[in-house]
C-alpha cells in the first residue's frame, strides 16, 4: 500500500493557511489535520490519548507533545488519510518536529514537504487588522480590500450588523507575528536542513498562491 503524503503548512495567522488547506483538500483529496480539532475530537471520543489530554486540560496544564503525537498517530491510522494529510498547527518547535519524524519513521513514512507561506509583516498587519464579518451570515469584509457594495449592508444577506474579532487589531497582530517568527525560525532551519522546505509568496492573489502550492503538492502527493 502506498503511504500517504505528509505535508506541513507553515505560516502566521492571516497568511491564508486555512483557505489554502481547504483548496488542497478539494484538489488532491488530502485531509487537513489541525491539532486543536484533533484534541477536541479525541476528548469527545474518549480515546486513551483523549482521556489523557482531557486530564491535562482539566488540571489547567498544557497537553504534552507525547499526547498530541499519540492522537495524531491514531488519526492517521484512519482510512480517509490514505490520500495524504496536511498538518496545521503541529509541529511548532524543532523538538516537536524531531518527535514527529520519529513517529513517521516508525510507520515507514516521512515529510513530503514543509511549505512556508512567506508574508510581509507590515502588509499582514493591515490585512488582518482590517478584517470584519457580517454578524448574521459570516460573510467576510475588509476596510481596504472588500467593502460592502452598499455601506453598512451585507452583500450576501442584507443584514446591517458587523463584527470584528477582538484580537484583530494592529498591536495584537504585530505581537502574534513577532511570536510566530521567533517560534518558527528554528522549524524553517530544521526542514531546510532536511531538504524538504518549500517557500511560497503568500502576499499575492489567492488563486496564484493556490497554483504555487498545487505544483509543490502535486510532486509529493502523486
Amino acid at each position: 500500500m502506498t503511504k500517504p503524503a505528509v505535508l506541513i503548512l507553515l505560516g502566521p495567522p492571516g497568511a491564508g493557511k486555512g483557505t489554502q488547506a481547504r483548496m488542497l483538500q478539494e484538489k488532491f483529496g488530502l485531509v487537513q489535520l489541525s491539532t486543536g480539532d484533533l484534541l477536541r475530537a479525541a476528548v469527545a471520543a474518549g480515546t486513551e490519548a483523549g482521556q489523557a489530554a482531557k486530564a491535562a486540560m482539566d488540571a489547567g496544564g498544557l497537553v504534552s507533545d507525547e499526547i498530541v503525537l499519540a492522537i495524531l498517530k491514531d488519526r492517521m491510522a484512519e482510512p480517509d488519510t490514505q490520500s495524504g494529510v496536511i498538518l496545521d498547527g503541529f509541529p511548532r518547535t524543532a523538538g516537536q518536529a524531531a518527535a514527529l519524524d520519529e513517529l513517521l519513521e516508525a510507520q515507514g513514512m516521512g515529510i513530503g514537504a514543509a511549505i512556508s507561506l512567506e508574508v510581509d509583516d507590515a502588509a499582514m498587519v493591515e490585512r488582518v487588522s482590517g478584517r470584519y464579518t457580517c454578524a448574521k451570515c459570516g460573510e467576510g469584509y475588509h476596510d481596504s480590500f472588500k467593502q460592502p457594495a452598499v455601506a453598512g449592508v451585507c452583500d450576501k444577506c442584507g443584514a446591517t450588523e458587523f463584527k470584528r474579532r477582538a484580537d484583530d487589531n494592529a498591536e495584537t497582530v504585530s505581537a502574534r507575528l513577532k511570536s510566530y517568527h521567533a517560534e518558527t525560525a528554528p522549524l524553517i532551519e530544521y526542514y531546510e536542513g532536511k531538504g524538504v522546505l518549500e517557500r511560497v509568496d503568500a502576499m499575492g492573489e489567492i488563486g496564484r498562491i493556490a497554483d504555487d502550492l498545487a505544483a509543490i503538492v502535486g510532486k509529493v502527493a502523486a
